[in-house]
């Protein structure tokens, strides 16, 4: 198996154990190196295996049946590996303010549907970086937290 396979392998875990739904918090330890960062646009950047679980933790708590995919064919080069997604989820938990603008009550019912691209950065089988661009705006606007123009 060459190195991109083997990352495209990993990534392609990370997709459904991370952001799938159930979600397996043990895969962040797993395949994430001690100072994984993630980083999106609606939560900003998050470094570190504890606190990248608890964002997660968090975010489906708000939104339990919170699901994310990837779709199409991961790109892979080097260290790194592009992925393309589908995904979002229906707000009934908690109150939710682990956002860029506004915040959720508590089971407001709202849902956000929304794709997005990430780049990945793999060192010696395990995450390192996992940034992407979620379609924030779209979110949020969904969640009825800012106004389409």
């Amino acid at each position: 198996m060459s190195k991109e396979q083997a990352n495209k392998a990993v990534v392609e875990r990370w997709f459904k154990e991370f952001w799938g739904n159930p979600w397996n918090p043990k895969v962040v330890d797993e395949l994430g190196t001690p100072d994984v960062l993630v980083h999106y646009p609606m939560h900003g950047p998050r470094k570190g295996r504890e606190v990248v679980k608890k964002m997660m933790t968090e975010f489906r708590e708000a939104f339990p049946d919170l699901n994310f995919w990837g779709v199409g064919e991961l790109i892979a080069e080097g260290d790194y590996v592009v992925g393309c997604w589908d995904g979002g989820g229906t707000h009934t938990g908690p109150a939710f303010k682990d956002l860029p603008v506004g915040a959720l009550p508590a089971a407001s019912g709202r849902k956000m549907r929304f794709t997005g691209t990430t780049v990945f950065r793999i060192v010696d089988g395990k995450i390192a970086e996992e940034i992407g661009e979620e379609g924030a705006f779209n979110a949020l606007t969904q969640l009825e937290l800012i106004k389409a123009a």
